[in-house]
Order: structure tokens, then C-alpha cells, then sequence
């Protein structure tokens, strides 16, 4: 089992920065692939990020590419994602997840924190 807790959103302006955490509670963190989701008003989940239990595989939406990193600290039980030069299309409830294999399907994840909301203002 594992518990996930986002925080780091916030209102900022275009050609900010923010880092989100997102931080595991449980023993096997270090099993589970991670990923960030987000979902804006009135749509769907989106994948954004997703990075490989040991933090050697990392994947991004086309979107985000180059902007956004996703990284993940074991030690620390600590995930994040470190959004750069943040676009009004941006804005979104972005969700911190976990599963057993590195996708881009959110049904391919077990489990799902409640969410921080990231505004970005133009």
C-alpha cells in the first residue's frame, strides 16, 4: 500500500517556475514507478511525466518537453517535478501517481494522491 501527497501549487505568472513534491508513505516506494498527471477544467486526465523505480528512465509528454523534469529521491520517499517558463495552458490539478510499470495511461496506475492545483496566469 501506498499513500501519495502532492504540494507545491500555487498562482503564478507565464515564464515562472514551481516544483511540486510529491511525498509516498509505505515501504515499497522504491518499487513502484512514478508518473504526474494533470487535469484541466472541464477535461480529462493528461500525462505529463513518468520516471522508473531506480530514477533511470524518464518519459514527458511532447507538451512539456523541456520545460518540465521529473525526478524522484528514494532516500527521502520524495517525488518531483520541476516546471519551468510555466504557459497559461499549464493550469491544471496535476496528480502525483504510482504503479508497477512506467506508462502513459493513467489506468495503468495503482494509486493516486488528492491532487495541488497549478494556476498560470498570462
Amino acid at each position: 500500500q501506498v499513500q501519495l501527497v502532492e504540494s507545491g501549487g500555487g498562482l503564478v505568472q507565464a515564464g515562472d517556475s514551481l516544483r511540486l513534491s510529491c511525498a509516498a508513505s509505505g515501504r515499497t516506494f522504491s518499487r513502484y514507478y512514478m508518473a504526474w498527471f494533470r487535469q484541466a477544467p472541464g477535461k480529462g486526465y493528461d500525462f505529463v511525466a513518468a520516471i522508473s523505480w531506480d530514477g533511470g528512465i524518464t518519459h514527458y509528454a511532447d507538451s512539456v518537453k523541456g520545460r518540465f523534469t521529473i525526478s524522484r529521491d528514494s532516500a527521502k520517499n520524495t517525488m518531483y517535478l520541476q516546471m519551468n517558463n510555466l504557459k497559461p495552458g499549464d493550469t491544471a490539478v496535476y496528480y502525483c501517481v504510482a504503479g508497477p510499470s512506467i506508462a502513459a495511461s493513467r489506468h495503468d496506475y495503482n494509486y493516486w494522491g488528492q491532487g495541488t492545483q497549478v494556476t498560470v496566469s498570462s
